[in-house]
């Protein structure tokens, strides 16, 4: 059984790539797809970015002493972790099709799809088969995302 990476870049635009998430989330139930269709989210971040996200969501629960006052921090909170991914912009989406040897009509299905479907042509698909110098980078990457 061989995978293939379709690697997509969708810059800033947060919304795009949640749609794109949302979408291969329906085609996963739909098409029965769960271990043949894996993604991740690939949001590249700079350690100058974490540490200044960082220090800003440790001071703010400090002066909480009533419930009220925490309540405000964990709102404060989740600003600051929303605000964090957004500092350095770049989303991008790294989609997996794995599918047998026996089917081969099926991954050649997917592979056309999926880059001509509306909230993923917008965002520079680039296929990525086994026989690709970029295979291996893609495959440590893949495995390295949460």
């Amino acid at each position: 059984m061989s995978h293939i990476y379709i690697r997509l870049d969708f810059g800033t635009d947060e919304e795009k790539a949640q749609l794109a998430r949302h979408k291969l989330d329906g085609w996963k139930q739909a098409f029965r797809l769960d271990k043949k269709l894996l993604y991740k989210l690939d949001r590249p971040e700079s350690p100058a970015a974490e540490a200044a996200a960082k220090p800003e969501a440790v001071e703010k629960p400090a002066p909480a002493a009533k419930s009220k006052a925490k309540t405000k921090d964990k709102s404060g909170e989740a600003s600051v972790e929303k605000s964090g991914p957004a500092a350095n912009g770049k989303v991008g989406l790294l989609v997996r099709l794995y599918f047998s040897t026996h089917e081969k009509l099926s991954e050649q299905r997917w592979v056309a799809r999926i880059p001509s479907e509306e909230p993923f042509k917008s965002a520079c698909p680039k296929v990525i088969l086994q026989a690709d110098p970029e295979f291996e980078k893609a495959d440590q990457q893949f495995e390295s995302l949460d």
